[in-house]
């Protein structure tokens, strides 16, 4: 009796080797941690609760707005970590290292030599900073040349005040080898302006800031830029503004003539990783505060983006087009950005779905007519050896015949839709043609 060998044995695979399932499991571990790591990075939380924003001085504008961010921010549930500093170049310092924790500042513009590997953005230019220079003596100064040879105060180390002051000066020939520059704060300044110990001092703000106010309201003379209009062409961050005569005090008209000064531009900058729900509530924020109109400005003109030192947002070009995306017009901005963070979600993984439900039929019917394919190549296989076979052995035509009927019993078995029935009779002719192979061959043996 010839040995017996179960139907598929000429087309089944060789068994796993132990080495090829240990590398098998490993990789779907793999895939599986690679699936898992990507799902929590996109089901994060979708938005934070802080922003950490870098200020200036704990008197100074740029913590003055900072403070009237605070509340509005809260309203929607978020809260401002107010951070002071010494000002605008250490703000930036601190906002281009990837590794600190501070996500959004203040930058002066004209301060800074802004690079793309910073990874920074302005989300918005938000104030004129008008640039101050008081002066003490008997005549009249409106260019700073006439300043050679004094003491000057020039702002702290990391303002931006500094880094104008010297920036002005040497416009204007004067350095540290011709002229007393002293680095000191405003209030400090202004004392010893008063005492006498120095000649001269910068000093930056809005004119309703105390410090101002109380330097206006001094016997302190303050400089017009009669060179203005060309400073503003080597210092192109910087603009022209004018102090109307009489701001001060109209009862007293003081002062007596229109002042011209020049002013930098605050600008809101954050790394370019903090979340887009959060450059938005900074954006509203930022109108509230300082939308207003003053000497300087008309009403509403800024924020606006009238600004090139660094990237703009995305974000930001689109709600000075549009506003706020339509979700936060009308929701509460933790469950807007709950609802579109879900969609970064749901949208892929709806098209995906989709493409596999229309994909899932015809993966089906491949599978099915694939287990056809097994049979008929089991088939080929077996007419292949008659064919190659010209004198067959009683016990070789013996067991083409076990297989032949095996086979046949095996396809009677196939269970499929009934729609694939044409297929299973198709490969039932094709064994009864196989069938007959093995016949003639049994006859060629008697012969």
């Amino acid at each position: 009796m010839p040995r017996y060998k179960p139907a598929l044995h000429r087309s089944r695979k060789p068994p796993l080797t132990p080495a090829r399932r240990r590398h098998l499991v490993i990789g779907v571990i793999v895939a599986l941690i690679a699936l898992g790591w990507v799902l929590f990075t996109i089901i994060e939380p979708a938005f934070q609760t802080k922003i950490v924003i870098t200020t200036g001085a704990d008197n100074g504008i740029y913590r003055g707005f900072a403070d009237r961010y605070a509340p509005v921010l809260k309203r929607d549930g978020v809260t401002l970590d107010i951070r002071s500093s010494s000002g605008s170049v250490e703000n930036y310092m601190r906002l281009k290292d990837p590794a600190s924790e501070y996500q959004v500042g203040f930058i002066q513009s004209g301060t800074t030599a802004p690079q793309e590997t910073d990874h920074l953005e302005t989300i918005a230019a938000v104030s004129y900073e008008p640039i101050w220079v008081f002066y003490r003596g008997t005549g009249t100064v409106n260019r700073l040349a006439q300043l050679r040879g004094k003491r000057i105060g020039i702002g702290v180390p990391g303002s931006g005040l500094r880094q104008v002051s010297l920036t002005l000066l040497g416009y204007s020939g004067i350095t540290s080898d011709n002229t007393q520059l002293v680095e000191t704060d405003a209030p400090k300044a202004y004392r010893c302006l008063e005492d006498g110990c120095l000649d001269a001092a910068f000093f930056i703000g809005r004119p309703d800031a105390p410090m101002q106010q109380t330097l206006l309201n001094s016997d302190l003379k303050l400089m017009s830029f009669a060179q203005a209009d060309a400073l503003v062409q080597k210092f192109p961050s910087l603009s022209k503004v004018i102090f109307p005569r009489a701001s001060t005090s109209i009862v007293n008209d003081s002062p007596q003539a229109d002042v011209t000064l020049l002013a930098a531009t605050a600008l809101l900058v954050a790394k370019d990783t903090l979340h887009p729900a959060l450059v938005y509530l900074l954006l509203d924020a930022a109108r509230t505060v300082h939308s207003g109109e003053d000497y300087f400005t008309p009403l509403g003109a800024f924020p606006n983006l009238n600004t090139d030192e660094f990237p703009v947002t995305n974000e930001s070009e689109r709600y000075f087009k549009s506003g706020r995306p339509f979700l936060q017009r009308y929701l509460p901005f933790w469950l807007a950005s709950f609802i579109e963070r879900r969609l970064l979600i749901l949208l892929p993984f709806m098209a995906v779905l989709i493409g596999v439900l229309q994909a899932l039929p015809r993966m089906l019917d491949s599978r099915i007519n694939k287990r056809f394919v097994v049979w008929y190549r089991e088939l080929k296989s077996l007419e292949d050896e008659i064919w190659r076979t010209a004198q067959p052995s009683p016990d070789q035509v013996a067991q083409w015949r076990n297989e032949i009927e095996d086979i046949d019993a095996q396809a009677s078995q196939i269970g499929v839709p009934t729609r694939h029935l044409h297929n299973v009779y198709a490969l039932k002719q094709a064994i009864s043609v196989v069938r007959e192979r093995i016949s003639m061959a049994a006859a060629k043996l008697n012969n």
